[in-house]
């Protein structure tokens, strides 16, 4: 079976994203017979055609729109490796993939990371902000060394550690039932109708994931861009925020 090498891979996303060979050859600089041949050698090595061929140029077959999307996730995996690697030549000596959800990078994170790099000049951090789910999904495929998410998401066979706990605080009218009380358990505040946050979707689910396990439903009367406007609809009685 024939070797699959980078630049065939390469050769064959130009192809697709061109839609013919002749432009695809231009942005590669090489003849267009020789791309040509380098697809037609896939083609031989997986026994499948992979591009229909027309008078206005080429598109994928299934099986061809099979090998673009390995072929994308490969070439991806190959610019990581050689910035990571690049990075060691340059005199670093590590690289930390992180992703983090809103509210730990809005809270906790920043200072504590910014803390880290100081003490450790030559490691390399990345972070990148995710919803939970796809924070625990992407510690299990391996794009990220470590995650923060919600403490209710399932991590199957990652290990979880307890990192920081976020308190949350309940905004009410001065005329409403709850006024006054310096300590809310967040079921008493179910009797009433809250006001959502869309910016913070994440949050909204996890509280109606709270509210299920004492058995009640979590209703919400508006959802809202920004504190401010959720501020002032809890001053006219509207809801809870």
């Amino acid at each position: 079976m024939q070797h699959l090498d980078h630049l065939s891979l390469h050769l064959f996303i130009l192809v697709c994203d061109e839609g013919t060979i002749a432009r695809a050859s231009e942005r590669a600089f090489i003849a267009p017979s020789a791309v040509s041949k380098r697809i037609s050698d896939i083609e031989a090595r997986f026994g499948t055609p992979l591009l229909k061929r027309s008078k206005r140029g080429v598109e994928p077959t299934p099986a061809g729109l099979a090998l673009l999307r390995h072929a994308r996730s490969l070439t991806r995996a190959m610019e990581r490796l050689d910035s990571e690697l690049g990075e060691y030549a340059e005199g670093a000596r590590g690289h930390v993939r992180v992703l983090a959800n809103v509210s730990s990078i809005m809270e906790f994170l920043p200072e504590e990371l910014s803390a880290f790099m100081l003490d450790n000049p030559r490691i390399q951090a990345d972070i990148e902000e995710r919803f939970s789910p796809d924070v625990v999904r992407g510690v299990a495929e391996g794009n990220a060394d470590l995650g923060i998410c919600r403490r209710s998401m399932a991590v199957g066979d990652l290990e979880f550690l307890p990192y920081r706990q976020d308190h949350l605080a309940v905004v009410v009218s001065a005329s409403h039932p709850l006024a006054g009380r310096t300590h809310i358990a967040f079921e008493e505040t179910l009797d009433f109708d809250h006001l959502g946050l869309s910016a913070f979707a994440t949050l909204n689910t996890f509280m109606r994931e709270d509210a299920s396990r004492h058995g009640r439903e979590l209703r919400f009367r508006s959802y809202v861009s920004s504190f401010d406007a959720a501020f002032r609809l809890v001053q006219f009685g509207l809801g809870l925020a």
